[in-house]
């Protein structure tokens, strides 16, 4: 595959639909072209402990910011055609059909790949399928894990390497 969006969420809370964040990296012909990345006020508008502990967004970071339609709005174009590829296709997947759903958007059907399957059916000797053992394999530092763009690039570099 060398045409395609990596994408990542952060939630806030327990819910699909509480993207608190996103990041996307566009590859084509096999080289990151484009980067977007943007704070969402989440949908329920809380946070639990456990996901701020995961990757230190809260309150303060997204209380002015957009609602996920005008952040989509922004995207859509970006991604126009292109299957998208998230490392561990189910949450992500979810976040967004969720996220869909709770401001009643029609989905559009992605085509979504996973690089965490991927990684699991041609990378056996690894110790783990995590993001950050995986992409470490590809040759991508992921500094800064549970950055959703640093995660959609990370997912992007393995990608361009396994799928």
């Amino acid at each position: 595959m060398q045409d395609f969006a990596a994408i990542d969420f952060e939630t806030a809370n327990s819910e699909r639909s509480s993207v608190c964040s996103v990041g996307v990296v566009i590859v084509r012909d096999g080289v990151i072209v484009d980067r977007f990345y943007s704070l969402i006020q989440p949908e329920p508008n809380y946070y639990n402990y456990w996901c701020q502990r995961v990757h230190g967004l809260g309150h303060d970071d997204t209380d002015e910011a957009p609602v996920f339609p005008l952040v989509w709005a922004q995207i859509e174009p970006l991604i126009e055609g292109l299957p998208l590829v998230a490392h561990n296709k189910a949450f992500d997947e979810s976040c967004l059909k969720a996220v869909f759903r709770c401001y009643q958007m029609d989905y559009p059907d992605y085509e979504f790949h996973c690089t965490c399957i991927a990684s699991k059916r041609l990378l056996k000797q690894l110790p783990n399928h995590q993001l950050q053992t995986v992409a470490a394999y590809c040759g991508f530092d992921l500094r800064q894990h549970h950055h959703a763009l640093a995660d959609a690039e990370a997912c992007a570099h393995i990608a361009i390497k396994l799928l």
